[in-house]
């Protein structure tokens, strides 16, 4: 049965005068009753349609591109590239202009990244353009899975940017997953062959799938090359951010003083951990070698420069711009694994002997 504003006000305990308020966005409304409104039109999976909506018919121009933090320079340069893609195809829009790329920062909350879809779903988005890891709880695939199925039926093109295929759901374009494994791999072999053997972890948030895949990798490699210790005790979980990278290293220190390298989540938390080690007065890397991931653009003008992995942020935004807009080509069976590089500088050095 078809859902009517009607019964998104009923369920809003709200007049349906204030629910087209809300979708029209052109009369204030207190901001609680706001998200009311918004909670009952994904609770009901209410859609504006018909020509009676002059809202549904004049967006199809728009495209939303989903980032946990624009101002973190991972989703920035992704998110920036895809809208050059997106909003420079001259001619592309329904009108004859440029389509209209909106970035929808959802501060890496699942609840926000789904009221995001439904919103851009309620204004007939031509294309969505998801980046960066995906949260791995169950309810939250499923209802992803769900929403990005209704998303594609209505003629919505859905592109993932740096995030793994989707479970259960075939309503992606394509899936552009960057190879955290290999990338992960790469830089814990490249401190093993150094001769470090007592390294230190500072990981993500542990339900991000980003994480996972980055940690999975240094321990299976430090398993491969003999060391196969339980590694809990030298991993410190938290966010992709400085303080994180600052705090946890602090505690790895107190947990094994004798620690001779740290390999950070991200480049960003690899700074804190060097603001850290600096503190306690230790040198980098003659006293312990530090380690990313990314190649942010800061990178190579730390001082020391920093080892990390690249990944090519700018090429996979743009390529999952021109995928949105039908530009390019899906990839073979819609997914494809975008190479991570090591990237070896001036932080890592062999660990000082005695």
């Amino acid at each position: 049965m078809t859902v009517t504003l009607a019964d998104v006000a009923a369920r809003a305990r709200v007049s349906p005068a204030t629910v087209s308020r809300v979708l029209n966005g052109n009369y204030p409304v207190a901001a609680s009753t706001r998200e009311r409104v918004l909670r009952a039109v994904d609770e009901l999976d209410y859609v504006l349609n018909g020509p009676a909506s002059s809202l549904a018919a004049a967006t199809s121009d728009l495209v939303g591109i989903l980032v946990n933090d624009i101002a973190d320079p991972f989703f920035g340069i992704m998110a920036g590239a895809a809208q050059t893609e997106i909003s420079g195809q001259e001619g592309s829009g329904r009108a004859g202009g440029e389509k209209l790329a909106v970035v929808c920062n959802t501060g890496g909350s699942p609840e926000r990244e789904l009221t995001y879809l439904t919103l851009l779903q309620r204004q007939r988005a031509a294309a969505v353009v998801l980046t960066g890891g995906a949260l791995e709880d169950p309810d939250h695939i499923a209802a992803m899975a769900a929403k990005l199925a209704k998303l594609a039926d209505a003629g919505t093109r859905v592109v993932l940017c740096g995030r793994p295929p989707l479970p259960g759901s075939e309503a992606v374009v394509a899936a552009l997953a960057f190879d955290n494994r290999g990338g992960g791999r790469r830089l814990t072999e490249h401190l093993l062959a150094l001769g470090h053997r007592r390294i230190g972890y500072v990981a993500g948030p542990p339900e991000r799938t980003t994480t996972r895949h980055r940690l999975e990798s240094h321990r299976a490699a430090l398993a491969a090359a003999g060391i196969d210790e339980d590694q809990s005790h030298v991993t410190v979980h938290g966010p992709y951010a400085r303080r994180s990278g600052y705090d946890a290293t602090l505690e790895l220190l107190r947990r094994d003083p004798d620690l001779t390298a740290i390999v950070a989540a991200n480049d960003t938390v690899a700074l804190g951990a060097c603001a850290a080690l600096r503190d306690q007065g230790l040198r980098i890397p003659e006293d312990i070698s530090v380690a990313g991931f990314d190649d942010l653009p800061f990178s190579v003008d730390a001082v020391p420069a920093l080892t990390t992995v690249r990944l090519p942020l700018h090429e996979a935004g743009a390529r999952a711009g021109r995928l949105a807009m039908g530009n390019e080509a899906p990839p073979p069976g819609g997914i494809a694994t975008i190479g991570a590089e090591l990237m070896a500088r001036a932080s890592t050095a062999p660990p000082r002997k005695g």
